[in-house]
């Protein structure tokens, strides 16, 4: 028992990070999941477990937090199916064509990207609309499906979801306002997500017992989160995801140094 209210608190917790921050969230709670455990005395769980629980977190808080970021137009449908399906289909490649090449610098090169966009991602103007509209929106569709092929390929070279690197090469290279980008990234998440769980699902790599305290607890979390980003400075949300993608980037090359 002990253990599935812990497993909710850090769903409480990765929940909210998603919906404030535009994020799946899988890079906060994989390491959670796999280190907090011990330190209260528990039994460490499987990477298996801590995966299955870790996509089930990331698509019920894109779900929740995209929905209240829809509330205030902050999702384009045009740029969800644009990436969405476009991510999707470049990580099957990626993932299929992973036999082929050497791993650790893969790895290597995908904790340098996540590094350089903890400062990318500070880049970009803290100066836009007021309220941007998500239903007006005009972008380059050559550059949004660039950028979303090479992490989606480059995720799926590495078993990384990568959709962290989406909004700093959103807003500074394809140049959407950052809130539209915190909104639809969600949406993103979500259409990437949804094949890698029902994958999961249907060969049994879900403990269903421990990963109902996640959905419990992300729901409201992602939700509230999702609302709340709506009223704090683009600034502050900036400087958020930087050291979160940064603590990413930490975690890779600590892997690759293990």
């Amino acid at each position: 028992m002990e253990l599935v209210v812990l497993i909710g608190l850090l769903g409480l917790l990765c929940g909210f990070l998603s919906g404030l921050l535009g994020i799946g969230g899988g890079i906060i709670m994989a390491p959670l999941l796999l280190y907090v455990p011990p330190l209260f005395g528990l039994d460490p769980l499987s990477m298996r477990v801590v995966a299955g629980l870790t996509i089930v977190q990331g698509l019920t808080a894109a779900i929740f937090g995209a929905l209240a970021h829809h509330k205030y137009d902050r999702v384009s449908p045009v740029l969800t199916l644009w990436m969405g399906t476009t991510i999707f289909a470049a990580a099957l490649v990626g993932g299929a064509g992973a036999a082929f090449v050497s791993n650790r610098l893969l790895l290597l090169t995908f904790g340098g990207l996540a590094a350089a966009a903890a400062g990318v991602i500070l880049i970009g103007s803290d100066r836009q609309e007021a309220r941007p509209e998500a239903g007006k929106l005009e972008f380059s569709r050559f550059r949004a499906v660039t950028v979303a092929g090479a992490v989606g390929l480059l995720g799926g070279l590495v078993g990384q979801g990568g959709s962290f690197l989406l909004i700093p090469l959103m807003t500074v290279f394809v140049r959407i306002p950052h809130r539209i980008a915190l909104g639809s990234n969600l949406a993103i998440v979500l259409l990437a997500g949804a094949a890698a769980f029902a994958g999961k699902a249907l060969t049994g790599q879900i403990e269903w017992l421990l990963a109902l305290p996640v959905v419990v607890t992300v729901i409201p979390a992602a939700y509230l989160g999702g609302h709340l980003s709506q009223k704090v400075p683009v600034a502050v949300l900036r400087r958020c995801l930087a050291v979160v993608i940064a603590l990413a980037a930490a975690r890779i090359w600590l892997s690759l140094l293990g």
